[in-house]
């Protein structure tokens, strides 16, 4: 546990992770990656026509789970989120609420996974689908993300995984993805040790046929209803 200091309210808030850790983790230094022109052109031409495609073909289904959140519980529609994406810069992460509003009353608390008091009614089907995640595809057109990439997270966990994860912000090296090598290979539920190591070996590997084999491999484990978050 520790604690966040808000430099602007001087507020204090309680950072809650689910485990404690006594080892210490090195993570290899990437250094100043290869440059690749080609994969990154066709890498972003992917992720435009996929995320147009899939914002037109599910804009109905979009505008009746906004409906449904909005019926069901108390609160704004989308969930916006600050996380730090390519090079450290600061993003919004947007999704469809799946939690109370006042989910984080009491601190910064990682999420518990479907077991999560906090999750409503809807917002527990949203997850087993993944369809909590469609917002991020504006995300995706304005160049903030890319379909495949290390998951984001939240400028304060990454702030207390370097603490023992030493090397984590390597993974701020190339844009965050909607999906990983780490979710499809590993799942939702690997701790940040873990999951760092997925991280590396996709920025060390990256391709298109990678990237490709990895969208695939998404499709399978969100029709199987799989690594739900």
């Amino acid at each position: 546990m520790a604690i966040e200091t808000n430099r602007e309210t001087t507020e204090t808030r309680t950072v809650i992770l689910p485990y404690e850790n006594s080892k210490e983790y090195y993570i290899e230094s990437l250094g100043e990656i290869e440059k690749k022109p080609v994969y990154d052109f066709f890498k972003r031409a992917l992720d435009v026509t996929v995320a147009l495609l899939f914002s037109v073909l599910l804009a109905l289904p979009m505008l009746i789970i906004a409906l449904l959140v909005k019926l069901t519980s108390k609160g704004c529609v989308f969930y916006h989120q600050e996380r730090l994406g390519l090079n450290g810069i600061k993003m919004d992460v947007l999704k469809f609420r799946t939690m109370r509003m006042d989910a984080e009353e009491d601190g910064i608390r990682w999420s518990e996974g479907k077991d999560d008091p906090r999750i409503t009614g809807f917002g527990r089907i949203l997850r087993n689908t993944h369809l909590d995640e469609l917002p991020q595809l504006w995300c995706i057109l304005t160049g903030k993300m890319s379909l495949v990439g290390p998951r984001p997270e939240r400028e304060v966990y990454y702030n207390e995984f370097e603490q023992y994860i030493h090397g984590f912000h390597e993974r701020l090296k190339v844009k965050p993805g909607l999906t990983g090598l780490a979710q499809v290979c590993g799942g939702y539920f690997l701790k940040p040790e873990e999951k760092i190591v997925y991280d590396v070996d996709y920025i060390k590997n990256r391709s298109m046929w990678l990237d490709i084999k990895i969208i695939f491999k998404t499709m399978r484990v969100v029709f199987r209803r799989e690594g739900v978050k």
